[in-house]
């Protein structure tokens, strides 16, 4: 049986921006997503628990991962034709550290910040 993918109402989806990127960081691990706002679906991700990412990092938790991390993603992003996303911070994340750099290397990628 196939679930078609849960639509928000319109009211709801003129104030979403259409990607946001969120972060999550382990004591062992970095992972991003990029998810589409009004499908609530995973447009794209990266995380230092893919077999590929392992072997080619040092350590899987440091700022070196995360940039690793934001520079994958944003390839991953380019190839689906994704050219923008917003940034969702939770309250204790801060521009700073791993943060900074998945964001920035996103960035440089060739993605653009909402």
């Amino acid at each position: 049986m196939v679930v078609p993918p849960r639509v928000r109402p319109p009211t709801i989806t003129k104030f979403l921006k259409p990607y946001v990127l969120k972060m999550h960081f382990t004591n062992k691990f970095v992972s991003a997503q990029v998810i589409h706002s009004p499908t609530a679906t995973v447009a794209s991700s990266a995380s230092s628990q893919e077999k590929v990412l392992r072997e080619s990092l040092e350590s899987h938790r440091d700022v070196a991962a995360a940039a690793k991390i934001g520079k994958i993603l944003g390839e991953r992003l380019l190839l689906k034709n994704i050219p923008a996303v917003s940034v969702h911070l939770k309250r204790e994340q801060k521009y700073h550290g791993k943060v900074k750099a998945v964001i920035d290397n996103v960035v440089e990628a060739g993605i653009m910040l909402l």
